[in-house]
């Protein structure tokens, strides 16, 4: 068997499918949202995103972003009014009903990390959650 430092991108690959698809499948039955669409909920939450910041802030292709920004907005999650400066772009808001999908999923979001506690502990949580970001947010 391999050593552990020669499989970890393999593992890390590996673990982030299982964990999305057993997400998407409870985010989806909570509220009709994927993770990704999630994603995007809680980033345009925040406020004042045009859909570039968006693509920015998930590291997305912003083609693929401009098609997520339409199926919310379809599905009535999202809405887009007028930038205040820049006459081309819209700026993303979060529609009631976007706000009602996050509180859907709120309780599925809760448990999916209390499952992930009981498999690494509260400490392990921690650090994992940290090394995590750390390797997402560095460029590579």
């Amino acid at each position: 068997m391999p050593e552990p430092d020669q499989r970890l991108f393999f593992l890390l690959q590996q673990a982030a499918h299982r964990l999305r698809v057993a997400a998407d499948r409870r985010c989806l039955a909570a509220a009709g949202i994927t993770t990704a669409q999630l994603g995007a909920l809680f980033a345009v939450r925040e406020g004042g995103l045009t859909q570039r910041d968006l693509a920015a802030r998930l590291g997305q292709r912003e083609s693929a972003v401009t098609a997520m920004v339409a199926r919310l907005a379809d599905a009535g999650l999202l809405g887009r009014s007028a930038h205040p400066r820049e006459h081309r772009a819209v700026v993303l808001e979060l529609t009631p009903a976007g706000e009602e999908a996050l509180v859907r999923v709120a309780p599925e979001i809760e448990d999916f990390n209390t499952r992930l506690r009981a498999v690494l502990g509260e400490e392990g949580f921690r650090q994992t959650a940290e090394a995590v970001g750390r390797l997402a947010s560095r460029e590579w």
